[in-house]
C-alpha cells in the first residue's frame, strides 16, 4: 500500500476554482475541510453599534450624549415648516438653500426628511420651552 503525503495550508481567503484545479492536476485531492469562526467569550456582548439619534452627539468627555446645536436648528426649522403645512420637498429645498447638509454631507431630500419624522415627533415636545412654544403657537394657522 502506498504512503500518503498530507499538507495543511492556512488560507486568508476562499480558494478559487483555478487554484483547486491546479492542486488536483498536481495529484492532490481534498481529504477534509476545516472551518473556523470567531466567537465571543461567554457573557461578552457585541460592540454597541446603534446610530446616535439625530439632534444629539457624543459629549466631549465621552460620558454620554449632548445636544447638537446645528442638528437642533435643522429639526426646528423643519418642524416649523411642516407645521405650516409645507410639503417635504419645500422643506428640503429650504434646508439646502440655507447650506445645511445631512450627516452624510449630502443635500437634503424629501425622503431624508421622511426618515427623520419619527425623531422629530420624539424630540418635538422637548424642543421648545413654554415661552418659545407660546411665541410659535401664535404663528400657527387657526383650525376651526
Amino acid at each position: 500500500m502506498a504512503k500518503k503525503e498530507r499538507i495543511r495550508e492556512a488560507l486568508t481567503e476562499l480558494p478559487s476554482r483555478e487554484y483547486l484545479m491546479q492542486r488536483v492536476a498536481l495529484g492532490w485531492r481534498p481529504a477534509a475541510i476545516e472551518w473556523e469562526r470567531e466567537i465571543l467569550p461567554e457573557g461578552a456582548t457585541e460592540p454597541y453599534a446603534e446610530e446616535i439619534p439625530y439632534g444629539l452627539r457624543v459629549a466631549p468627555d465621552c460620558g454620554g450624549l449632548v445636544e447638537n446645536p446645528q442638528e437642533k436648528e435643522i429639526i426646528t426649522l423643519a418642524l416649523d415648516m411642516i407645521v405650516e403645512d409645507c410639503p417635504l420637498s419645500r422643506v428640503a429645498a429650504e434646508l439646502n438653500k440655507r447650506g445645511y447638509t445631512t450627516r452624510a454631507a449630502k443635500a437634503w431630500t424629501p425622503s431624508d426628511l421622511f426618515t427623520l419624522l419619527p425623531r422629530m415627533i420624539q424630540v418635538g415636545p422637548r424642543l421648545f420651552t413654554s415661552e418659545q412654544w407660546t411665541t410659535r403657537r401664535q404663528r400657527l394657522p387657526r383650525v376651526v
